[in-house]
């Protein structure tokens, strides 16, 4: 009998995945260099047994003076701005406000998010200016038509519910996707520690002069060539006429 109860403990326990297993709200590419100008896909995945995903709502580093986002059938997008304290140049224009928020609310009848599930919502940004070797976080709340509302705000990559993130390079780089963290990459990681050189065939170079000397060459070549083939031919004829 107490075999058989410790039977039923197993089995309930399995039922209990651990968050770490499942999906986490994250943004791809998440390896960009500093002042690149990207197209980032913030994928939301449900994780809620009969239930749906409602409203996504995104919370911005400082830094980020715009935000175009595309319209996702079955989904409202609202950006929400805040005024800066010290408006800045930018582009020849006086910037006064920085995104701070953006939240996608769903309307239907498209796009709903099911458990096991996902949908992209893409976003072209501007990285900001100084912020190589940083990792930005994007603390993001999900809610979903039972009532639960899971909070992906949490630093470290390894916590039950880490906020996305994107990892910050220096200017000039490319931008990758990197994998390990589902949340995000560490800062400074990269798809390799270090680029391998390309090797290129060496480029010889050859004056007028010499060009005219191989020429000549090739030509002395093909005219003793041509000599030992009219001497064997002679040879052979004279051969034939003997006989």
């Amino acid at each position: 009998m107490r075999s058989k109860k410790f039977a039923v403990l197993l089995a309930g326990g399995a039922l209990l995945v651990p968050a770490s297993a499942q999906a986490h709200i994250s943004l791809h590419p998440n390896t960009i260099p500093e002042g690149a100008f990207a197209t980032l896909d913030l994928r939301v995945p449900g994780e809620q047994e009969n239930a749906y995903v409602t409203k996504v709502d995104v919370q911005f580093p400082q830094g980020f003076t715009a935000a175009d986002y595309e319209n996702v059938p079955g989904w409202s997008t609202k950006v929400i701005e805040t005024k800066l304290a010290t408006p800045i140049k930018e582009g020849g224009e006086t910037i006064d406000s920085e995104v701070s928020q953006v939240v996608w609310t769903w309307t239907g009848p498209l796009g709903k998010v099911n458990n096991a599930q996902f949908v992209n919502f893409p976003l072209s940004l501007a990285i900001p200016e100084n912020t190589a070797g940083k990792v930005l976080e994007f603390k993001s709340v999900e809610s979903y038509s039972n009532g639960q509302v899971v909070h992906w705000i949490e630093p470290g990559l390894t916590a039950e519910h880490p906020s996305p993130r994107i990892n910050i390079t220096a200017k000039g780089g490319v931008i990758e996707d990197v994998a390990g963290h589902e949340a995000g990459p560490e800062a400074g990681q990269t798809g390799s520690s270090a680029a391998t050189p390309v090797q290129t065939p060496a480029v010889v170079k050859a004056t007028s002069s010499g060009a005219s000397k191989g020429l000549g060459i090739a030509a002395l070549i093909l005219g003793g060539l041509g000599l030992i083939a009219g001497l064997a031919a002679l040879g052979a004829a004279r051969r034939k006429t003997a006989a």
